[in-house]
């Protein structure tokens, strides 16, 4: 069945970066686009970037740009996210997310803690 399982996170101060991993199974990884999500307490899940299906196009949300970068490996069904200059607030739990045959699929979720 299709899986996505996220790791990465963690605790780190702000300033610094992580990179989170998306690994992917269960479909064709390669023809479909991604995205990654975060979700902070209170607040409602938000778009942080998603990219097209071989890695053409990428957007991001505003508040990340300049800062985060999306990017994929076909080869081996795994989609990343580093994150640099990180602030308290990108403090939250960052999901993966695919559509396929239009059903969202997500992973569940890895913690992301920017504190001093």
């Amino acid at each position: 069945q299709l899986q996505l399982v996220e790791s990465g996170g963690g605790l780190v101060q702000p300033g610094g970066s992580l990179r989170l991993s998306c690994a992917a199974s269960g479909f064709t990884f390669s023809s479909y686009g991604m995205s990654w999500h975060r979700q902070a307490p209170g607040k409602e899940r938000e778009l942080v970037a998603a990219i097209s299906n071989v890695g053409g196009l990428r957007n991001y949300a505003d508040s990340v740009k300049g800062r985060f970068t999306i990017s994929r490996d076909n080869a081996n069904n795994t989609l990343y996210l580093q994150m640099n200059s990180l602030k308290p607030e990108d403090t939250a739990v960052y999901y993966c997310k695919t559509q396929v045959r239009g059903l969202d699929y997500w992973g569940q979720g890895t913690q992301v803690t920017v504190s001093s």
